[in-house]
């Protein structure tokens, strides 16, 4: 079986380089399962409606989010009806949407995607150690693949929530800081791992803003409303290859691809 998640999704840029690059990555991985984060997938800032619905017929199967999901207003209309969409565990419960669910892919493999968010450099949520062991001693018995996307700023925090959960869980992949790591890997435990997916958005840009905008407000020190960069764009993650009889990750391969401008 072989799981490709892709990296955060900004903008139209990225949202192309799905529509453009996630068919063929499909067919020569052989694909049966596809989980991307969109927290950025509207306008550099949230999701709606419409590029929700965009991205999930474009075949992915579930959308992850992280510290922007309450950006673009127009979610609060449709977090709760989508059981494709999730949102980080850790806020507090009375937020609506949901932190995980439990999906069918491949042959018949029941499918546990959790989004939790790190707390380092990023607002204080509560803790997400406690509550996705939570979660797991919930779901363990019921689930054969458990995967979390780790939204958090810290490789230092993701790496440690990692070793945490190594052996219990099947993947920890981080997303949030757009910049792909080269350090995948499968941990002493079994569950593969990766810093940071990357971005799914354009290339020529600082973590898919307009280059020119983020410099002038570095040096001037200024408020600057950032826009979505133009041009090529690239689509990055990792690809699971999993092995159907045990359910152990036996490989996870990055993925980096480019469009033209």
């Amino acid at each position: 079986m072989n799981i490709l998640i892709i990296a955060d999704i900004v903008g139209r840029p990225g949202r192309k380089a799905i529509k453009t690059l996630l068919p063929q990555l499909q067919k020569e991985n052989n694909i049966d399962f596809i989980i991307a984060n969109a927290e950025n997938a509207a306008g550099g800032r949230g999701l709606n409606r419409q590029v929700m619905n965009e991205l999930l017929g474009s075949g992915i199967d579930v959308l992850t989010m992280g510290n922007h999901v309450w950006d673009n207003k127009d979610i609060y209309g449709f977090i709760d009806d989508e059981f494709r969409l999730i949102r980080p565990l850790n806020f507090p419960p009375y937020c609506p949407g949901q932190g995980y669910h439990i999906y069918t892919g491949g042959i018949g493999k029941k499918i546990a995607v959790i989004n939790a968010m790190g707390r380092v450099f990023l607002p204080a949520l509560d803790c997400p150690f406690r509550t996705v062991e939570e979660v797991l001693k919930e779901i363990r018995e019921e689930c054969d693949i458990i995967i979390i996307d780790i939204h958090a700023e810290a490789t230092s925090e993701k790496l440690a929530l990692a070793y945490y959960f190594d052996g219990k869980v099947t993947a920890v992949v981080g997303t949030h800081t757009h910049i792909q790591t080269a350090d995948e890997r499968i941990m002493p435990g079994g569950t593969a791992y990766i810093t940071d997916l990357g971005m799914t958005g354009p290339t020529e840009s600082i973590l898919g803003m307009d280059k020119d905008m983020v410099i002038k407000k570095i040096i001037y020190q200024r408020p600057v409303r950032l826009e979505v960069a133009g041009g090529s764009a690239q689509l990055q993650g990792v690809v699971l290859k999993i092995d159907e009889a045990t359910n152990k990750v036996l490989r996870i391969n990055r993925v980096s691809l480019s469009t033209d401008a």
